[in-house]
């Protein structure tokens, strides 16, 4: 990874699109902290002291913008959403399948009506935002000038930092939107720490500060070498191409693989399932309706991952075996619609090739949905426990951090990935140089 970096430095034109992806992050951390005009930064501040564990999940990802409800209090969340839609209507709609399949033209196509979804996620998002804020006061006057304020600002942030992302993917170093979400979880890193560090190292004697601290270590450790694990791990599944006679030549007859990452959706599972089991909770805070004995309350405070592996309230960690559950089912569902055994058998026919011992066709088919089914089964119980490990932690010991599993497995994807891309764009220029010379 050092080498990577020190490498790419060497290189005038990586270096002035690395300088260019910095001076876009600061632009981004500069925008999280300018509050947007008529709210009430106090209140907010207390709302946070009050029910910041349920809030957690939704300020890491924003980088802290929600809870000083700054113009980038939606961060990219709108656009994170609007993709995944896209990229879920694709299935249902042959004509953004078609757009999908026709090269550059069809990309840009898509692009512009996925940036049109996420202005319209962000109006749709923040007129709520703004209704309920006035509703429980957390504006400083609720009438219209103040609402349209709010909504206009929202809209604006969220649709500014799209534009920053598409930026640092053509000028930067690629991976914009990602990036922007990890120094977003990054930025909350120290605070989380120095968190730990008061609660449970700081006024300890040495061996039991000592102790906590090697834990803590430990665990951060262990998480992130199974995420790098996950995001490696794949099975290869050989294929045979048969040999063709072109003219006076033989073609063909060469051996390749399909590779199938076991963890194919990546990091999508454990957004979904959390936004699935916190959005009620969020929405119930802001709008004051966390009081209460009846049912539905202790089904909400089930929700809440606070709550979980708490010693005194064992009931409520029924939410994490859901949790579980959900993640597992988003990531069939997901690998479901983005990898298709069919089509991949099907052109494994037209082009000569076979999986050694499966014959052509439906059995290939059948074949590849095995293995499939097999390994996203693993990968969904590796992303589980990467996401369970820090809530167990905060339930057992009382942390209150907002860095967890999700954090760690969308960080160590983004630095992964973009480090593929500069060793790329380097093996490019390296060719550009041989073919100069």
């Amino acid at each position: 990874m050092l080498e990577t970096l020190r490498n790419a430095f060497k290189i005038k034109d990586l270096r002035k699109r690395i300088g260019f992806t910095f001076l876009m992050l600061i632009v981004v951390r500069i925008g999280s902290q300018l509050p947007i005009p008529g709210v009430d930064p106090d209140v907010f501040s207390q709302l946070f002291a009050n029910n910041g564990d349920a809030l957690n999940f939704f300020d890491a990802i924003t980088g802290g913008s929600f809870e000083n409800m700054s113009i980038f209090a939606l961060n990219i969340t709108p656009y994170i959403t609007s993709s995944i839609i896209i990229q879920l209507l694709t299935i249902a709609f042959p004509k953004l399948e078609e757009m999908q399949r026709d090269g550059e033209q069809g990309r840009k196509k898509i692009t512009q009506i996925t940036r049109y979804v996420t202005v319209g996620l962000a109006i749709i998002q923040s007129v709520a935002m703004a209704i309920g804020f006035g509703r429980s006061g957390y504006l400083t006057e609720f009438n219209a000038l103040y609402v349209i304020m709010t909504v206009a600002a929202l809209t604006a942030g969220s649709s500014v930092l799209m534009w920053i992302g598409e930026r640092i993917t053509e000028k930067g170093i690629g991976n914009g939107i990602s990036i922007v979400l990890v120094i977003n979880i990054l930025s909350r890193i120290p605070s989380d720490l120095t968190s730990l560090f008061e609660q449970f190292i700081s006024g300890k004697t040495i061996a039991k500060g000592t102790l906590a601290g090697v834990i803590i270590a430990a665990i951060i450790v262990a998480m992130v070498v199974l995420v790098v694990f996950l995001q490696g791990a794949e099975r290869r599944i050989p294929v045979q191409y048969s040999k063709k006679i072109q003219g006076k030549r033989q073609v063909g007859g060469a051996n390749s693989v399909i590779p199938m990452k076991v963890n194919t959706a990546g990091v999508i599972p454990v957004i979904f399932a959390q936004s699935l089991l916190q959005t009620p909770v969020i929405i119930c805070t802001l709008l004051g309706k966390t009081g209460g004995t009846s049912f539905w309350y202790k089904i909400l405070r089930g929700m809440s991952q606070s709550n979980w592996f708490d010693p005194n309230n064992w009931i409520y960690t029924i939410g994490a075996v859901v949790y579980v559950l959900l993640i597992i089912g988003f990531a069939y569902f997901y690998t479901s619609i983005t990898f298709n055994p069919l089509e991949i058998a099907d052109n494994l026919k037209k082009q000569g090739g076979s999986i050694p011992g499966i014959r052509s066709g439906k059995p290939t088919s059948d074949y590849l949905q095995a293995v499939l089914n097999n390994i996203i089964f693993i990968g969904a119980i590796g992303l589980s426990i990467v996401a369970i490990i820090p809530i167990v932690f905060n339930g057992l010991f009382g942390a209150n951090v907002s860095f967890g599993g999700t954090s760690i497995i969308i960080i160590v994807g983004v630095v992964i990935e973009t480090l593929k891309q500069v060793e790329s764009q380097m093996l490019v220029r390296n060719y550009k140089g041989f073919l100069n010379d």
